[in-house]
Order: C-alpha cells, then sequence, then structure tokens
C-alpha cells in the first residue's frame, strides 16, 4: 500500500481554493479527502461514488492512475479536486524523454482539462527508495516543465512512505535513509522551488500492528488523554503527530524544513488482522484523524498550521494484493455502499 500548506497559482476561481501566505506557499483548507481505489471486481459504477462523495460532503478524491471510466464520470463534476496518479509501471519509459511526457499527458489529461478540477498529478506511489525510484526526479521535472509552459494550476508531486526514514524515534531525530536521500533529496529541492506539498503516507496502524507490545493502542488511536512521548520541549499524545514530525525533522536536515506535507493515506483495517483490526477501532482511529485534520492545530512541530489528509479507502477491494488486511480499509461496502462503521 501502497499520511500543511499548499502551493497554489494565482488564477482566479481556479481548481485548488486556497490562499497563499508571506512563504509563498498557501495554507491547508483543513479538509478531508478520500483515495478511490479500483482493486475490486464488485465495486459501483463511478457516477454512484461520485453520488456518494457528494451525499458525505466529501470534494477531494485520489486516483492512482488516469483511469479514463473515473474521469469520464468527473466530467462536468466541478465539485471535486481531484490527484491523478501516474502508473509506477509508467516511470521507466516515461523518463527517456520530455516528448514522453508530453505524449502521456496528452492522452490521458489534456482531453479532461476543460470540464474535470485536476489539483494534482502524482508521479509514482512509494516508489522512493526502490529501484524505479530513479524516475521520480526526471518525470516531475519534466511534468512541471510542461504544466508551466502551458500555465496550467496543476501541482506536480510524488506520493512516500514513512520508510524512506532511517530514524523515527524520538521525532526530533527523523533522519532519511542514505538510499533514500540520493532519490527523495533532488525531489524535495524541485518541490521547493516549485511552492509544492510533498505527499507523505502516514500509518499508525502499520507500526502498531508490528509493535504492539511497544505501542499503546490509545496512542495509535488519538484517544491518550496523556503525553505519552517526551522529546525535550514537545510532547506527543499521538503516534499520527511523531510520525508526521519525525518526517519533517527528516527534512528540517536537509534544510528544507518548511516544506508543505500534504497525507495522501492514512486509515486502519476493520477486519484482517485479529483483534488488532475490529470495526471499532477503525472507526476511531477515522473520525479522530478526521477531528485532528478539521482542528487546524497542527503538530507539536508544526503548532497551528493546518493540514489536508486523505483516508485510505472508499471500499473494501477484494482484489488487492499482500495480506488480508490490506482488503479491508475501505469505509464502506462495495457491494451496497452502505459504511461499515459510521464516519461521516
Amino acid at each position: 500500500m501502497s499520511p500543511a500548506k499548499l502551493f497554489c497559482l494565482l488564477v482566479s476561481c481556479i481548481v485548488l481554493f486556497v490562499n497563499y501566505n508571506n512563504s509563498g506557499f498557501v495554507t491547508a483548507t483543513n479538509s478531508i479527502g478520500l483515495n478511490y481505489g479500483l482493486l475490486g471486481n464488485n465495486l459501483p459504477s463511478p457516477p454512484n461514488v461520485l453520488n456518494l462523495f457528494k451525499s458525505i460532503g466529501v470534494t477531494k478524491i485520489r486516483i492512482f492512475d488516469p483511469d479514463t471510466t473515473v474521469l469520464n464520470a468527473l466530467r462536468g463534476r466541478r465539485d471535486f479536486q481531484v490527484m491523478v496518479g501516474v502508473r509506477n509501471e509508467d516511470l521507466a519509459p516515461l523518463h527517456l524523454s520530455e516528448e514522453a511526457v508530453r505524449r502521456w499527458f496528452d492522452t490521458y489529461i489534456t482531453p479532461y482539462l476543460s470540464d474535470v478540477k485536476i489539483a494534482y498529478i502524482t508521479v509514482g506511489n512509494e516508489v522512493i527508495p526502490r529501484d524505479i525510484g530513479i524516475y521520480v526526479h526526471p518525470v516531475m521535472q519534466s511534468l512541471t516543465n510542461l504544466v508551466k509552459l502551458r500555465n496550467l494550476p496543476i501541482l506536480v508531486s510524488t506520493v512516500v512512505a514513512m520508510d524512506n526514514l532511517d530514524v523515527s524515534f524520538p521525532p526530533s531525530n527523523g533522519t532519511f535513509k542514505p538510499e533514500a536521500r540520493k532519490q527523495l533529496v533532488p525531489v524535495l529541492q524541485l518541490l521547493s522551488q516549485t511552492k509544492t506539498p510533498i505527499l507523505v503516507n502516514i500509518y499508525p496502524y502499520f507500526a502498531y500492528a508490528e509493535e504492539k507490545n511497544n505501542i499503546l493502542l490509545e496512542y495509535a488511536t488519538f484517544t491518550a488523554r496523556r503525553v505519552v512521548v517526551q522529546d525535550g520541549p514537545l510532547g506527543y499524545s499521538n503516534l499520527f503527530d511523531a510520525m508526521f514530525d519525525a518526517f519533517v525533522s527528516a527534512m528540517e536536515k536537509e534544510r528544507m524544513g518548511d516544506l508543505p506535507m500534504v497525507v495522501t493515506e492514512t486509515g486502519w483495517p476493520s477486519a484482517g488482522n485479529g483483534d488488532k483490526t475490529t470495526r471499532e477501532i477503525a472507526g476511531t482511529y477515522n473520525r479522530n484523524f478526521v477531528t485532528h485534520i478539521r482542528s487546524g492545530r497542527g503538530t507539536p512541530r508544526r503548532p497551528n498550521n493546518g493540514m489536508d489528509g486523505y483516508i485510505f479507502a472508499t471500499f473494501n477491494e477484494n482484489m488487492k494484493g499482500g495480506t488480508p488486511d490490506e482488503q479491508h480499509f475501505g469505509l464502506y461496502n462495495p457491494t451496497d455502499m452502505k459504511p461499515i462503521y459510521k464516519l461521516f
């Protein structure tokens, strides 16, 4: 599986609906989006899914590839803001030339520009620091050049996981792995130049599942009523903030500590891993995550500094690989679109 501020172009009434601050970055809207995955053979039709999103007040969605069925359903639905992913398997051929990137863009993005609000193009999902991670920067650079040349209000970034960190505890000691630095630092530098957030997947669930004996469930689900981890003058009562700030600390060590972060994935499965994955726990985590984002209070390292967050995922996806819990991150049953637990 494959969690600040945003950059916005000064074009009136365009896709982002966010505001500049004094640094040139823009303030986050403290809003919740949903990941719309398609790895299931029993999923509802995209028009019905969009109606579901509208009924629960979700206007930000992320799709993992430029699926034409979903993009066609979005035509004319200007109330939605969309992240569109470049598939991991497309990175190698795209990195070869700007012409290859232009062809991809004109095939998958250009046909929808007039009636779909494409806010982000995400170049790969959790490929840094893998072998194909070396392709992320050149593809991002080519796409950045293209959208700038065409004066389009689309942000170009990539989605990374917390496994880029070599050290994450305490949060102030956050540092990137040496192999991650080689691929990630040039990407961060490009994002800093374009005032664009880095997109990070943050999952307290996986940390808790691996270290249940060492991590309190209350700490992992935002329900601790006290400071659990003291890091110098900063106190942490939830694991999400600690993980977020560890990534911030790692960026600070690369002299890019002010780069905004958007949490592109977080969530908790409702089944698939014994007593760690119940509907009650999943509902508690996701409800508290929504409250945390909407509060705008930020994290101990970035207090009163809003962020946007996307929950993974909309539906349980029965064709996802990996361990059984991977198929149970959904908020809704795909067959009848009824909620698995109350969230919105």
